[in-house]
């Protein structure tokens, strides 16, 4: 039987969506490499496998590179089907539950965890020029995002947490007995909120919602090692990609091997170029070439992505 090349993440320790993968490899027991990264650009040694992807976590598979967490969970998923993401009778559901809480939840959580008090926990120790430096890039990364008040957050984010703490009244998870998708989603925006220190206090107000808390933490972060980036750039330059899928079902007419942009629609927004290499209903997926990286292929979820046509 052949081997599975293994598992890269590429993160920082402090990133709620990493902590979301994180917890994923754990709940499924798996082996992988952690390489860290910046938590600001620039980001040479990641830009030289995305093209200059913003945000985080990427997962790498040999020469394959996965964009975006929720494409991320479906292929550790695939990878592992046991136990499942995607409970047969409440995959829909807990997808479209998870999409709310990675959007719509987690942008309440950061204003709310970001308040003053929750700012200078986070921030505490580190030199005035290292805190602006990461504000100015998180301006650069929300551009297109709508700003919430501190004040709109603090009310929405509590209405929030009792209506999640009320669907759980009745079951260990949010559809049922073990955990999906969505479970995962919603727990690093909580996760998050817990690194503003006394601002997490409001956690504390929701005793169902932090029993669910301790069994998710439960899943903890399988077993990893460490890996340098340069080494994982190498394991990129060794490997091949997965052949092209050959279709580009909902690819706006543009033909496989045509050169395109990929960019996400809502935060991190920098365009990748590469040649469209394959598109399926769920996926895009472009190849580029790197003087380091050698021929990868960068993976992106068609949710929350743009294709078009490369200019000229």
């Amino acid at each position: 039987m052949t081997e599975h090349p293994p598992i890269i993440l590429h993160h920082y320790p402090m990133s709620p969506f990493a902590e979301k993968i994180r917890l994923i490899l754990g709940f499924k027991g798996l082996h992988w490499s952690s390489v860290h990264i910046p938590n600001i650009m620039p980001k040479p040694d990641l830009t030289a496998l995305t093209g200059g992807y913003r945000k985080t976590p990427v997962m790498q598979i040999g020469a394959d590179i996965y964009c975006d967490t929720a494409l991320i969970a479906e292929v550790i998923d695939a990878r592992a089907p046991t136990p499942p993401l995607y409970p047969t009778g409440s995959a829909g559901a807990s997808r479209i539950l998870a999409q709310w809480a990675d959007s719509t939840l987690f942008w309440t959580a950061v204003p709310f965890a970001m308040q003053p008090a929750g700012l200078a926990h986070m921030f505490a120790g580190q030199p005035p020029e290292a805190v602006k430096a990461f504000g100015d890039d998180r301006n650069v990364f929300r551009a297109n995002l709508p700003r919430m008040r501190s004040g709109d957050a603090v009310g929405a984010f509590g209405q929030y947490l009792q209506r999640l703490d009320g669907m759980l009244a009745t079951q260990r998870y949010f559809f049922g007995s073990a955990p999906s998708i969505a479970d995962f989603s919603i727990y690093h925006s909580l996760w998050f909120v817990e690194r503003g220190g006394p601002v997490a206090k409001i956690l504390d107000s929701y005793p169902v919602l932090q029993a669910w808390r301790a069994r998710m933490s439960a899943c903890g972060h399988g077993t990893h090692e460490k890996l340098d980036s340069g080494a994982a750039i190498a394991i990129a330059q060794g490997a091949d990609a997965e052949p092209s899928s050959g279709g580009n079902a909902e690819s706006h007419g543009i033909s496989v091997g045509e050169k395109v942009v990929v960019a996400a629609t809502d935060t991190g927004t920098d365009p990748i170029e590469g040649v469209l290499h394959g598109a399926t209903a769920d996926r895009i997926s472009i190849a580029r070439q790197d003087a380091r990286a050698g021929k990868v292929v960068v993976h992106f979820p068609r949710l929350g992505f743009e294709l078009r046509r490369a200019k000229g």
